[in-house]
């Protein structure tokens, strides 16, 4: 397991590979990660905070619990990685890719950038509130229970998603494609937020139910 000081100084030779390596409860905050590729690393616990990880692509790791607050995410790949209940709070995430990640009861806090990328995740439970989502396409993305307040869907495209018991308080789905989308059950208070939206006869019956209306 290399420490701070080892890492500091692999980082110095101009090592950017790391493979089947553990960092888990380590420190590798405001270390400059540009770059560095991570296959199969764990990550479990570390503080990653102020970290540089532009560019930097993570495969197949593990970090749950992991702390990544003030991070520079900016254009990352995250693949089929876990990073279950991971701080991510005011990270820079811009251009960022997160393919078939676990990120349930993660949190994305105040973390900013336009055109970040989510696909074939698990979001159950994460803390997304007033994130932007605009004019994005959003495929394979679990939001169940997530924490959506305030957050950005107008002109999304929701194909194989599920916002079901998601807290949506305040959230814009203006031109919102929700077709593809597992509305779950819509109370009557939530009805308006999908005005605007396209959704699906089976969808506009639910949304009817809410107001007492039955479509025979």
């Amino acid at each position: 397991m290399p420490d701070r000081h080892a890492m500091t100084a692999r980082l110095a030779a101009g090592d950017r590979t790391f493979s089947g390596e553990s960092f888990a409860g380590q420190s590798l905050a405001r270390l400059d990660l540009t770059q560095c590729v991570f296959d199969a690393c764990d990550f479990r616990g570390t503080d990653l905070t102020g970290a540089r990880l532009e560019e930097a692509r993570l495969v197949r790791c593990q970090g749950a619990g992991a702390v990544l607050r003030g991070a520079d995410l900016t254009d990352a790949a995250i693949e089929r990685s876990d990073f279950t209940t991971a701080n991510f709070s005011g990270t820079r995430i811009g251009g960022a890719r997160f393919t078939g990640c676990r990120l349930s009861g993660a949190n994305f806090a105040e973390a900013g950038g336009i055109d970040t990328r989510f696909a074939e995740c698990l979001l159950v439970g994460a803390n997304l509130r007033r994130f932007d989502f605009r004019k994005l396409t959003l495929d394979g993305l679990d939001l169940s229970e997530a924490d959506l307040t305030g957050a950005d869907f107008r002109d999304t495209v929701f194909e194989h998603c599920s916002l079901r018991e998601a807290a949506l308080k305040d959230a814009r789905f203006k031109g919102a494609d929700l077709r593809g989308c597992d509305l779950g059950h819509i109370e009557l208070a939530d009805a308006p937020l999908f005005k605007g939206a396209t959704v699906s006869k089976a969808q506009a019956a639910a949304l009817l139910a809410g107001f007492g209306i039955k479509v025979a």
